[in-house]
C-alpha cells in the first residue's frame, strides 16, 4: 500500500505543472496556446476565472508572434481566453485569425466597439454574452451563422451590421439588446432562433426578409417599442408567444394577401395582429376582407385579433377555416361563408363581438 501511495505522489508531482496553467508561453502580456506551428490566444491560469481580469486597456493582438526562436501564426482567439475582463476597453484582432471560441468576450463590460476582420470565419456562443458597454458591431462577410447569446445582455449596443454571409441567427441571438433600435436582417438568412430579439424593447421597426418560413418561439417577446412589423409572403407559421409583449404593435405590413390567409400561427400570442389589430395590404389598411380565390384554407389564427377588419367574404375556394381564425376581430360586423365550407375550428369566431348574425350553410359538418 505504501508503495501506492508514493507512486500516486509521484505521479501527481509530475501532473502539477501541467495543470498550474492554461497557456504554453507569454508574449508582451498576452497568453498562448502552440498548435503545431499555429497559436491561439487564451488565458493566463488553469481556469479564466483564477485571472479574470488579467487583460486591460487596449489590446492588440499580433498576426504572429515568436518564442523560443519559433515564429507561430496567430489563428484564433480560444474559449474563455478574455472572459470576465472588466477592464478591456479595445481589442485589435489581426486578419490572421479565423475563429473566436466560446465565451471568448463574456462579460467584457468596458469593451465599447469591435470590429471582426473578413478572415473570421467562425464565432462560438456565448462569445460577447453581457458586454454591457458594446456599442456597435461589425461582423465580418466570412461569418455565416450568429451564436445562440451571442450577443444577449448587450444592452449598450444600438447598432448592428448583419453581413450577406450570415445565414442562421441563434436562439437569443440578441436577447435583452435594450439599446438596439433598428436591425436589418438580410436576405441571406433563412432562420431565426427562439428569443433571438426577445426584450429588445428599443426596437421600433422590423422587417422580416423573404428568405425566412418561419417565425420562432418568443422570437421577439417583450419589444414593447416596436411600432410595426414587415411579414413577407415566404413566412407560413409564426410560434408561441412570438410578438408576446409587444404592447408598441399598431401595424402588421404584408404584400401578398393569400399568403398571409394561408398563414398558421400556434397560439393567440404568436400573431402580431394581438397587439398591433391592423392589418395593412401594401402600405392600405385591409378593413373590408375579400379573400383570394387561390386560397383553400384560412389558417389557424390567421386574423387573430385584428379589430380593423369590419367584413369578411370567403370564396367558393376554402373548404376550412382554421381555429381562432377570426378569433377577437371585434370590428367584425359580417362574414359571408360559402358552400365549400366543410369544417370551421374551434374559437374561429370568437368574441368577435360585433357580430351579430352569421350564416352557417349545409356543408358544414
Amino acid at each position: 500500500m505504501k508503495q501506492i501511495y508514493r507512486l500516486s505522489l509521484m505521479l501527481l508531482a509530475l501532473l502539477l505543472p501541467a495543470l498550474a496553467t492554461a497557456h504554453d508561453f507569454e508574449v508582451d502580456g498576452i497568453y498562448y496556446n502552440i498548435n503545431g506551428t499555429t497559436a491561439t490566444v487564451t488565458y493566463r491560469g488553469s481556469s479564466y476565472s483564477q485571472y479574470s481580469n488579467e487583460y486591460s486597456g487596449d489590446v492588440t493582438i499580433p498576426a504572429t508572434v515568436t518564442y523560443n526562436g519559433t515564429t507561430y501564426s496567430v489563428i484564433s482567439i480560444g474559449n474563455s481566453a478574455f472572459c470576465d475582463c472588466s477592464g478591456l476597453t479595445s481589442i485589435d484582432i489581426p486578419s490572421s485569425v479565423t475563429s473566436i471560441g466560446l465565451y471568448a468576450f463574456r462579460d467584457c463590460s468596458s469593451l465599447t466597439s469591435i470590429t471582426i476582420p473578413n478572415s473570421v470565419t467562425s464565432i462560438g456562443n456565448y462569445a460577447f454574452w453581457d458586454c454591457s458597454g458594446l456599442t456597435s458591431v461589425n461582423i465580418s462577410n466570412s461569418v455565416t451563422s450568429i451564436g445562440i447569446c451571442m450577443f444577449c445582455g448587450c444592452t449598450g449596443l444600438t447598432s448592428v451590421t448583419i453581413p450577406n454571409s450570415v445565414i442562421s441567427i441563434g436562439n437569443s441571438a440578441f436577447k435583452n439588446c435594450r439599446g438596439l433600435t433598428s436591425i436589418n436582417i438580410p436576405n441571406s438568412v433563412t432562420s431565426i432562433g427562439d428569443e433571438a430579439f426577445s426584450f429588445c424593447s428599443g426596437l421600433t421597426s422590423v422587417t422580416i426578409p423573404n428568405s425566412v418560413t418561419s417565425i420562432s418561439t418568443e422570437t421577439f417577446r417583450g419589444c414593447s417599442g416596436l411600432t410595426s412589423v414587415t411579414i413577407p409572403n415566404s413566412v407560413t407559421s409564426i410560434y408561441y408567444g412570438a410578438f408576446d409583449l409587444c404592447s408598441g404593435l399598431t401595424s402588421v405590413h404584408i404584400t401578398d394577401l393569400a399568403a398571409w390567409c394561408k398563414i398558421w400561427c400556434s397560439n393567440n400570442n404568436a400573431n402580431p395582429l394581438s397587439y398591433a389589430h391592423h392589418l395593412f395590404l401594401n402600405g392600405v389598411e385591409v378593413k373590408d376582407l375579400v379573400i383570394p380565390n387561390s386560397v383553400t384554407s384560412i389558417g389557424g389564427g390567421a386574423f387573430f385579433g385584428c379589430s380593423g377588419l369590419t367584413s369578411v367574404i370567403i370564396p367558393n375556394s376554402v373548404t376550412s377555416i382554421g381555429d381562432r381564425a377570426f378569433c377577437s376581430c371585434s370590428g367584425l360586423t359580417s362574414v359571408t361563408i360559402p358552400n365549400s365550407v366543410t369544417s370551421i375550428g374551434e374559437d374561429a369566431f370568437s368574441y368577435c363581438s360585433g357580430l351579430t348574425s352569421i350564416d352557417i350553410p349545409n356543408s358544414v359538418t
